[in-house]
Protein backbone atom coordinates (compact mmCIF):
# COMPACT_ATOMS: atom_id res chain seq x y z
CA UNK A 1 0.00 0.00 0.00
CA UNK A 2 1.57 3.54 -0.65
CA UNK A 3 2.31 5.71 2.16
CA UNK A 4 -0.23 8.77 2.02
CA UNK A 5 0.90 11.69 3.40
CA UNK A 6 -1.12 14.89 5.10
CA UNK A 7 -1.51 18.18 3.02
CA UNK A 8 1.41 19.32 5.32
CA UNK A 9 3.83 16.80 3.95
CA UNK A 10 5.13 15.55 6.96
CA UNK A 11 5.09 12.13 5.61
CA UNK A 12 3.23 10.54 7.90
CA UNK A 13 -0.11 8.35 6.87
CA UNK A 14 -3.74 10.68 7.40
CA UNK A 15 -5.90 8.86 10.00
CA UNK A 16 -8.64 7.68 7.36
CA UNK A 17 -12.41 7.78 8.15
CA UNK A 18 -14.29 4.40 9.73
CA UNK A 19 -15.68 3.60 6.58
CA UNK A 20 -12.56 3.65 4.49
CA UNK A 21 -10.70 1.37 7.53
CA UNK A 22 -10.00 -2.29 6.56
CA UNK A 23 -12.81 -4.68 7.20
CA UNK A 24 -12.62 -6.27 10.25
CA UNK A 25 -13.06 -10.25 10.62
CA UNK A 26 -16.61 -10.83 9.89
CA UNK A 27 -18.00 -7.73 8.14
CA UNK A 28 -19.58 -7.10 4.93
CA UNK A 29 -15.74 -8.07 2.77
CA UNK A 30 -15.86 -11.14 4.88
CA UNK A 31 -18.90 -12.53 3.11
CA UNK A 32 -21.23 -11.49 6.73
CA UNK A 33 -23.13 -8.73 7.12
CA UNK A 34 -21.53 -6.24 9.22
CA UNK A 35 -22.25 -5.30 12.87
CA UNK A 36 -25.50 -2.66 13.65
CA UNK A 37 -24.31 0.29 15.46
CA UNK A 38 -25.86 0.39 19.07
CA UNK A 39 -29.15 2.60 19.38
CA UNK A 40 -30.06 4.85 22.00
CA UNK A 41 -32.02 4.01 24.60
CA UNK A 42 -35.82 4.37 24.07
CA UNK A 43 -37.41 6.99 25.58
CA UNK A 44 -40.36 6.89 27.70
CA UNK A 45 -43.94 7.64 27.08
CA UNK A 46 -43.85 10.86 27.09
CA UNK A 47 -40.49 11.54 25.78
CA UNK A 48 -38.65 11.28 29.23
CA UNK A 49 -35.87 9.06 29.85
CA UNK A 50 -35.22 5.88 32.39
CA UNK A 51 -33.46 6.15 35.34
CA UNK A 52 -31.61 3.04 36.16
CA UNK A 53 -34.16 0.85 34.03
CA UNK A 54 -36.74 2.75 35.50
CA UNK A 55 -39.58 6.03 34.24
CA UNK A 56 -37.96 9.12 35.35
CA UNK A 57 -40.63 10.75 37.70
CA UNK A 58 -42.20 13.06 34.73
CA UNK A 59 -42.92 9.55 32.66
CA UNK A 60 -44.36 7.75 36.26
CA UNK A 61 -46.94 11.09 36.55
CA UNK A 62 -48.69 10.70 33.31
CA UNK A 63 -48.93 6.79 33.65
CA UNK A 64 -53.08 6.25 32.11
CA UNK A 65 -55.36 7.25 34.34
CA UNK A 66 -57.67 4.29 35.25
CA UNK A 67 -61.05 4.51 33.26
CA UNK A 68 -63.94 5.49 35.24
CA UNK A 69 -65.41 2.02 35.09
CA UNK A 70 -62.74 0.75 37.42
CA UNK A 71 -64.22 2.69 40.29
CA UNK A 72 -66.66 0.81 43.03
CA UNK A 73 -69.57 -0.32 41.93
CA UNK A 74 -71.56 2.41 43.82
CA UNK A 75 -69.28 5.59 43.23
CA UNK A 76 -69.06 4.66 39.66
CA UNK A 77 -72.90 4.90 39.57
CA UNK A 78 -73.44 7.94 41.21
CA UNK A 79 -70.68 10.15 40.18
CA UNK A 80 -71.17 8.80 36.52
CA UNK A 81 -73.59 6.79 35.52
CA UNK A 82 -76.48 9.04 36.82
CA UNK A 83 -75.47 12.65 35.72
CA UNK A 84 -74.45 11.39 32.39
CA UNK A 85 -77.90 9.40 31.73
CA UNK A 86 -79.62 12.29 32.91
CA UNK A 87 -77.81 14.67 30.60
CA UNK A 88 -78.81 11.83 27.20
CA UNK A 89 -82.63 11.82 28.28
CA UNK A 90 -82.20 15.34 28.51
CA UNK A 91 -81.04 15.54 24.96
CA UNK A 92 -83.70 13.15 24.02
CA UNK A 93 -86.55 15.61 25.26
CA UNK A 94 -86.79 14.33 29.05
CA UNK A 95 -85.87 17.31 30.76
CA UNK A 96 -87.53 16.68 34.40
CA UNK A 97 -86.28 12.86 34.88
CA UNK A 98 -85.88 11.55 38.50
CA UNK A 99 -83.07 9.31 38.82
CA UNK A 100 -82.66 7.40 41.90
CA UNK A 101 -80.64 4.53 42.79
CA UNK A 102 -81.83 1.84 45.10
CA UNK A 103 -81.34 -1.31 46.34
CA UNK A 104 -84.69 -2.95 46.94
CA UNK A 105 -86.67 -6.16 45.20
CA UNK A 106 -87.38 -6.59 41.64
CA UNK A 107 -90.42 -5.10 41.45
CA UNK A 108 -91.73 -7.95 38.65
CA UNK A 109 -94.46 -10.46 39.06
CA UNK A 110 -92.38 -13.62 39.61
CA UNK A 111 -89.45 -12.06 41.33
CA UNK A 112 -91.08 -11.08 45.07
CA UNK A 113 -88.90 -13.69 46.61
CA UNK A 114 -85.50 -12.98 44.91
CA UNK A 115 -82.63 -10.71 46.85
CA UNK A 116 -82.95 -7.43 46.69
CA UNK A 117 -80.47 -5.87 44.10
CA UNK A 118 -79.03 -2.35 43.43
CA UNK A 119 -81.43 -0.59 40.84
CA UNK A 120 -80.99 2.34 38.73
CA UNK A 121 -85.10 3.77 38.73
CA UNK A 122 -86.12 6.97 35.94
CA UNK A 123 -89.40 8.45 36.73
CA UNK A 124 -91.01 10.92 34.74
CA UNK A 125 -94.59 11.99 33.48
CA UNK A 126 -95.30 12.03 29.97
CA UNK A 127 -97.22 15.02 28.39
CA UNK A 128 -100.40 13.31 29.44
CA UNK A 129 -99.54 13.48 33.00
CA UNK A 130 -98.85 9.95 32.60
CA UNK A 131 -96.32 8.33 35.02
CA UNK A 132 -93.72 6.60 33.26
CA UNK A 133 -91.16 4.64 35.11
CA UNK A 134 -87.87 2.16 34.01
CA UNK A 135 -85.89 0.16 36.18
CA UNK A 136 -82.33 -1.05 35.51
CA UNK A 137 -81.35 -3.58 37.44
CA UNK A 138 -77.66 -4.81 38.83
CA UNK A 139 -77.54 -8.51 39.61
CA UNK A 140 -75.03 -8.27 41.32
CA UNK A 141 -72.62 -5.59 42.10
CA UNK A 142 -70.83 -5.62 38.82
CA UNK A 143 -71.05 -3.21 35.93
CA UNK A 144 -69.98 -6.55 33.77
CA UNK A 145 -72.08 -8.41 35.56
CA UNK A 146 -75.60 -9.49 34.43
CA UNK A 147 -78.06 -6.64 34.06
CA UNK A 148 -81.98 -6.51 33.38
CA UNK A 149 -84.10 -4.30 32.33
CA UNK A 150 -88.30 -3.39 33.02
CA UNK A 151 -90.55 -0.48 32.45
CA UNK A 152 -93.83 0.63 33.86
CA UNK A 153 -96.93 3.00 32.52
CA UNK A 154 -98.63 2.88 35.56
CA UNK A 155 -98.51 2.58 39.31
CA UNK A 156 -98.30 -0.79 40.24
CA UNK A 157 -95.91 -4.02 38.90
CA UNK A 158 -93.55 -3.22 36.24
CA UNK A 159 -93.24 -5.21 32.79
CA UNK A 160 -91.67 -8.50 32.13
CA UNK A 161 -87.91 -8.53 33.01
CA UNK A 162 -85.38 -8.79 29.98
CA UNK A 163 -81.90 -8.76 29.72
CA UNK A 164 -79.77 -5.50 29.34
CA UNK A 165 -76.69 -5.91 27.36
CA UNK A 166 -76.33 -9.31 27.67
CA UNK A 167 -74.02 -9.71 24.49
CA UNK A 168 -71.58 -7.10 24.79
CA UNK A 169 -68.26 -8.01 26.03
CA UNK A 170 -67.15 -5.39 27.89
CA UNK A 171 -69.94 -2.81 29.24
CA UNK A 172 -68.42 1.01 29.08
CA UNK A 173 -70.10 4.11 30.30
CA UNK A 174 -71.59 5.57 27.07
CA UNK A 175 -72.98 1.90 26.42
CA UNK A 176 -75.06 1.82 29.30
CA UNK A 177 -76.12 5.05 28.72
CA UNK A 178 -77.07 4.11 24.89
CA UNK A 179 -78.19 1.01 26.35
CA UNK A 180 -80.63 2.95 28.08
CA UNK A 181 -81.55 5.39 25.18
CA UNK A 182 -82.19 3.06 23.05
CA UNK A 183 -84.35 0.69 25.16
CA UNK A 184 -87.23 3.73 25.81
CA UNK A 185 -86.68 4.81 22.05
CA UNK A 186 -87.90 1.22 21.08
CA UNK A 187 -90.94 1.68 23.95
CA UNK A 188 -91.82 4.64 21.37
CA UNK A 189 -91.47 6.61 24.92
CA UNK A 190 -88.37 9.05 23.52
CA UNK A 191 -89.02 10.02 19.81
CA UNK A 192 -92.45 9.76 18.26
CA UNK A 193 -92.27 7.00 14.98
Amino acid sequence: MAEETTPNGTGEAAPRPAEEQAPEAGSAEGGEKPAKKPRPPKAVEGGEGTEGGQPSAKAAKREKAPAVEDKPFADFIQQDFLPVLKEGLAKQGIEFVELSFEKQKIAVTGFANEPDCWQVIGRWSSGRNQPRQFNLYFLKEDIQAPKAFSYSESVGKASTLEPFLSDERKITLPLLVFGVVQRLIAQKWLVRN
